[in-house]
Parts: structure tokens; sequence; C-alpha cells
């Protein structure tokens, strides 16, 4: 068990945060400045190269051209919520209200922000699983809580949580525990048998669950996505989030949503009206229609992606650059020390200059002791012709 760095970045990277939060700045900025600067293929941060479905982009265009441009109604459309209560019944069998537990948001970053600020504040502890996606601590600051993390750890070729380790977490000052399954950066689906024991957790200590789900469609090699939400005891205690970037390949128009039993939602929604308000209104009246068609465009985005990764695993291994199993989402990570750096911060940093490649340590992610800092993380959710020329790159450069 760790407790959280107020400013880990700062530790790792040299840089000083700035701002009363303590916010550093970000390497994804950093990393995204090198690859502009040295030409480098960025496999970097988790922007999508890929083509969104063409009926979607359709929507989108004739709803603006009908004048679908004025601010939505605060808690979304409702042909929107009504759509994310539908595919909620349909994929999960959870029932939710679409008009009191359906919340659309400025992406999932604001559902959390919104989720965080209104369940926590000073003096309280929010527990999560480490590496986590840097929006959980800056959250976290922005409350006034702390943030504790039980790290996953390498395990074979993949990664293992430590139930009893989450377990020893829980203090009397933990209101909230942030879940990330389908997992960021790790590629982690958390089994059936984790997912019980997080539940038992928070069900036995009163905790309530904000999940980050927005990799629910993108789980690969046979597995499914199992919410939280879903198990004995959870849907009344979980805060479920997700949204449309990732499934659809739309990350810039910024819709999420959140589902959550009426209390829990009617505090959020107190918070996130004084965030955004409303936003996106085109693009919330295409995603109501597209929505309802999801798996048959999921289907085919994953047979896409699972091509990738294999383009990208095998090239990391000829290139000697040991991979880990990516059991979904977007992301690959890999052991550098084969090619004699044990810090991934300095391996990114030299990797431009030595390759042509831009990758993102996974020490980035992390807020407490990192148990393996020889980790960085690179992205398949590429062009197919980008990933064969970074691996061809890596082979190239190979010690």
């Amino acid at each position: 068990m760790s407790g959280s760095q107020q400013s880990t970045a700062e530790d790792q990277s040299g840089r000083r945060s700035t701002g009363r939060a303590g916010i550093a700045t970000s390497i994804f900025t950093e990393m995204t400045e090198l690859a502009r600067r040295t030409g480098a293929v960025n496999l970097g941060q988790g922007v999508p190269d890929l083509d969104s479905p063409p009926a979607l982009l359709r929507e989108v265009a004739e709803a603006v051209l009908a004048g679908h441009n004025q601010y939505p109604p605060a808690h979304g459309l409702p042909e929107l919520r009504q759509a994310v209560a539908a595919h909620q019944q349909r994929r999960y069998g959870l029932d939710y209200d679409p008009d009191g537990e359906v919340l659309v948001t400025t992406g999932a970053t604001e559902a959390l922000a919104a989720a965080l600020l209104a369940l926590t504040g000073p003096g309280d502890e929010i527990l999560t699983l480490d590496p986590a996606y840097d929006a959980y601590p800056a959250g976290a600051r922005l409350s006034g809580a702390t943030l504790v993390t039980v790290p996953l750890v390498p395990d074979g070729d993949g990664f293992a949580l430590d139930t009893d380790a989450l377990r020893a977490a829980v203090t009397p000052r933990t209101r909230v525990l942030v879940l990330n399954s389908p997992h960021n950066p790790t590629g982690k689906v958390l089994r059936r048998d984790e997912l019980a024991a997080v539940a038992a957790l928070c069900r036995d200590h009163g905790l309530t669950v904000v999940t980050d789900e927005v990799y629910e469609h993108l789980v690969y090699d046979g597995g499914s996505h199992l919410p939280l939400a879903a198990l004995p005891g959870m849907r009344d205690r979980t805060v479920t989030i997700s949204s449309a970037g990732k499934t659809f390949n739309v990350t810039g128009w910024k819709v999420g949503w959140i589902c959550a039993p009426a209390p829990l939602l009617a505090a959020i929604t107190s918070v996130k009206q004084f965030l955004t308000y409303a936003s996106g209104t085109p693009y919330q009246r295409a995603l109501a229609h597209m929505l309802g068609a999801v798996e048959p465009w999921a289907r085919e985005l994953r047979g896409l992606l699972r091509g990738n990764r294999t383009l990208l695993g095998e090239g990391l291994a000829a290139a000697g650059l040991r991979p880990y199993r990516a059991e979904s989402g977007y992301f690959m990570q890999a052991d550098i020390r084969p090619w004699g750096y044990r810090d991934g911060f300095t391996f990114c940093r030299e990797l431009p200059g030595l390759a042509g490649v831009v990758a993102i340590p996974t020490s980035a992610f992390r807020q407490g002791a990192d148990p393996a800092p020889w980790l960085v993380r690179f992205s398949f959710c590429r062009r197919t012709e980008e990933l064969r020329r970074a691996v061809t790159k890596l082979a190239a450069a190979a010690p």
C-alpha cells in the first residue's frame, strides 16, 4: 500500500508543478512536442488515428446543418440518455431511469472530476489502483482528498491485483474507490473473482465506487467486460462512467455519461452544472442513434485493433523489447531493460533520437512507489502503416 505523492511528476521528471492544485506539466505534452520537433512516429498518446463510423459522421453533419447547435438540457438530450439506459440494460442487465439516473457529461474526464468533487472533500481518502490515469490524482487534489494507491504489479506476461493489499489500504477515512477496468495503461481486465473481491470490500466498508469503463467495448481474445455495478449489492453504491470517444474513434467530441442511483447522481449533477453546464448538442443527437448499433461496429474495431496489437507486439519482440499481454484498450507495455535502460523517462526522452519513435514512461502514471520503472507504454491505435514504420525503426535501432 502506498499513499499519493503531492506531485509525483515533479519527482520523476524534474519539472515543477504550478498552480494551487499542484498539477505538474504533463509528460504527454512533453512527448507530443518531442514527436513534432523530431518527426518521430508518435506511439505515446492514446489519440486514435482510425476511421469513425460513416453513419455517425453523417448523423452529426445533418444535426449541425439542421440547426441543433445550442445548449442541450443540463442532464443531456433525452434521446441520448434513453440510448445509454438501453445500452446498459441490453449489454449488462442493468436498469437505469434515463430521467433520473443518467447524466451526459463533457467526456469521461469531466464525469470523473464532477464525481470526485461531489463525493469527497478534505480529510477523505480515495482508493485506486496504481498505475492510474492522470485525472484521478488531479481530481483528488482538486477535491482536497488524499489519493491512496495499491499497485498492479507485473505477473508473467500480464499484471496482477493483490486483493489483500487493497483491503489493507482501506482506512476509516476512505470514502470512494475509483476502479478502472478495462485498465489504462496496463490493458488488464479484472476477472470476475477479482471484481467479486472488490465488491465485497466495498460492501463491508460502505464505500462508494466510481468506475471508469471507457474501454468497455475494446476487450480482446474472447474476454468480456463486466461492470462492477452488475455484481450483487453494487448497483446502488456505484457511479458508472463511460464515453463515446474510445468506442467510436471520436475523442475530440468529448461526450461521456454517468449511470448512478438517483441520490448519487443528484449530488454529482450539482457539481457538473458549474463545470461545463452542458455541451455537444449535435454530437449527442448523432450518438443517440449510433449507440443502439454499437455491437457490429465494435466487433469491426476490435478486429482492426487486434491486428495492430499483434503487429506491435511482434515488432517489439523482434527489437528485443519484451511486450506484455494487452487484454484490452489501446496500449501495450514493454520491458526496456534488454536495451540497457532501467528508467522509462530516460528511455522515452532518448528514443526519438535513437529510433524515431515516441512512447510514454509507465512511471508517469504511478502515484506511489514504482515496482517496475523499466516499463514503457506504446499505443497501437494508429494506422497500420504507421505501426509498421515504427516497428521497422525500432528493429533497426535495436542494440
